[in-house]
């Protein structure tokens, strides 16, 4: 995983990229699937399952912990996964990586009716020395070609994880850098997700990819995201895997990832995304929760906790879902609870990430095999299986394409409306939260108009979505928001910039400071100042302004505790200042 610090002339030297080029698929096959031009019956499955729910309940059984287990030990065979390592070797070396990769997709599609489309996404930029470089990605085509542009069929889905791996030098490709957490990990959780899921029919076309360049500042993520926007080519969601499948915290873990060393979690897992209010990447992480609990969890042996959030990565760090994000599809990044260590690699660094440690485990009996793991299988096999349940959900043809509006009708009840044109119409599905980045409340219903029950004193976040004739969800639409007024307290018309409270508070080890432009000053620019009790001041945010909801994410920091002030300043005027408490998790 990308480590985000500013680098030394002499360490930038080597390995600074030149700009992207010549980006294309190397099977043309594979390039008319995600261009739309191809006959979905061509890879119409022999044996057709297509009900989610069936899919769903099939998940956990088929995602093999000892498959996942073999790709790693096959990977760390390579020992050095590096973005400028050897492409001639058929031992060592990224080359040799990326084509038993591709191998597996080719055994993959051959064992479900030649459905699955292998190829490399070949791209020419100056990395590591090396000019020329290749993603390896599998195209599951779907079955629909009608729909509109998002939240239809045509949009497909991207399930990633970057191959590469490093030590402590960013181009260091003599050293053993087996790199089984990072991102040994993700890229096995990808190729089990294509062996699994090429048995099953979608509507949309589901693309496995697996990244390279991305220790280096996420090129290969970067070269597909520029890819699929260029060429047109909707993009419904993008689930990104790193770091997903080891359960020990180390000393330095990147906060909030773990309490303390050798703390062992693997009943969890994190969803990290951009944005907060309206945005499409915590929609989309909260859509992957819901349909975790209302689809999959009946059917796994251990449950696992989906814990969305605020920030878009571990602070200061950053992964292959931030290029999609920006440009413009919904991206989400799955990451263990627990990672071992912040791949600081500085003096005393202990720890396993970017170092030659991040191994698949160790023999502790001397026998000549390895007996106690960093990476758990079990664990892994159920983060895989959550990736795929909201896959497949996200595969299924429901769109929605109505706006809504939401207004209060009395101290506590709220009508939503909601109408469009190009989806056929209810049922539909009204998500509601308050003070967190999860829904409190999912509810369903059947007419364009529904009445529905608030508790006064809270801002209320709502968002709709479409459901099928399976009774699967679209994706959810943007948030609105309406601030409750109590009883007998009367509604008026807001002027001026009114700082909100903070949200959450705490959670993790972020927080979310949000104020509403009601109207638009003369100034284009203001900042967020947080103040410890003494008045001193913390940090300071500069936040361009815009009519509406505007938002300030600060870092706290994992298991920040005491009383803080945060004030919005305008032009270096303070407008107001509000209290917050964070207890220690």
């Amino acid at each position: 995983m990308k480590h985000l610090i500013l680098l030394s002339c002499t360490a930038l030297f080597g390995f600074f990229a030149t700009a992207q080029s010549n980006i294309q698929l190397t099977n043309p096959i594979a390039n008319d699937v995600l261009m739309g031009n191809y006959d979905p019956a061509d890879f119409a499955a022999n044996d057709v399952i297509d009900d989610p729910r069936v899919i769903a309940s099939q998940l956990t059984d088929r995602i093999n912990p000892d498959s996942l287990y073999s790709y790693l030990k096959r990977m760390s065979a390579f020992e050095n996964r590096n973005t400028g390592s050897d492409t001639v070797s058929n031992q060592r070396g990224i080359g040799a990586a990326r084509r038993w990769a591709y191998q597996k997709f080719e055994q993959f599609s051959a064992q479900n009716d030649s459905r699955l489309i292998p190829s490399y996404l070949q791209f020419d930029q100056g990395i590591c020395g090396m000019t020329q470089h290749r993603n390896i990605v599998a195209v599951l085509p779907g079955r629909s070609l009608e729909g509109p542009p998002l939240n239809g069929a045509t949009g497909i889905i991207i399930i990633e994880g970057h191959l590469d791996s490093r030590c402590d030098t960013p181009c260091d490709t003599s050293c053993l850098a087996e790199g089984m957490e990072d991102n040994g990990s993700g890229s096995a959780l990808v190729l089990e997700l294509a062996r699994v899921m090429s048995k099953y029919t979608y509507d949309r076309t589901i693309v496995f990819m697996l990244t390279i360049g991305e220790e280096q500042g996420l090129y290969g993520a970067d070269a597909m995201a520029d890819f699929v926007k260029d060429n047109g080519i909707p993009v419904e969601a993008v689930l990104n895997n790193d770091v997903i499948g080891g359960v020990i915290c180390g000393v330095t873990s990147s906060a909030p990832s773990c309490p303390s060393e050798n703390d062992i979690d693997s009943t969890q897992v994190r969803i990290f995304s951009s944005g907060t209010f309206s945005s499409r990447n915590k929609q989309l992480a909260r859509y992957v929760k819901l349909q975790y609990l209302e689809e999959l969890v009946q059917h796994v042996k251990v449950p696992q906790q989906i814990t969305i959030m605020t920030a878009e990565d571990r602070q200061g760090r950053g992964g292959d879902h931030i290029p999609f994000r920006s440009q413009g599809y919904a991206a989400i990044r799955f990451t263990s609870a627990n990672e071992h260590g912040d791949a600081s690699n500085g003096a005393g660094y202990d720890d396993r990430q970017h170092t030659s440690e991040d191994v698949l485990g160790v023999d502790t009996d001397n026998d000549g095999q390895l007996d106690s793991f960093f990476v758990d299988f079990n664990y892994l096999a159920r983060n895989g299986a959550i990736n795929a349940n909201a896959a497949t959900m996200i595969a299924q043809n429901a769109c929605f394409d109505g706006g809504f509006e939401v207004e209060q009708i009395n101290w506590h009840q709220v009508r939503v409306s909601i109408g469009g044109d190009w989806c056929p119409g209810p049922p539909y599905r009204i998500a509601i939260r308050t003070e967190t980045n999860d829904f409190d409340t999912v509810l369903s219903s059947d007419s364009n108009v529904t009445i529905v029950e608030v508790t006064p004193g809270f801002m209320h976040f709502f968002s709709v979505c479409g459901v099928n004739d399976n009774d699967i969800e679209s994706l959810f639409t943007g948030e609105q928001f309406i601030d409750i007024v109590g009883q007998n307290e009367v509604a008026t018309e807001k002027k001026g910039i009114e700082l909100l409270q903070n949200r959450p508070n705490p959670f993790d080890e972020s927080t979310t400071i949000a104020f509403l432009v009601h109207d638009m000053p003369a100034s284009k620019q203001a900042s967020v100042r947080v103040s410890d009790v003494q008045g001193r001041i913390i940090q300071q945010i500069d936040q361009p302004l815009q009519a509406g909801m505007n938002e300030a994410l600060y870092h706290h920091g994992y298991g920040k505790a005491g009383t803080f002030y945060y004030s919005l300043l305008i032009d270096n005027q303070v407008i107001d200042t509000k209290k917050m408490v964070f207890v220690a998790n």
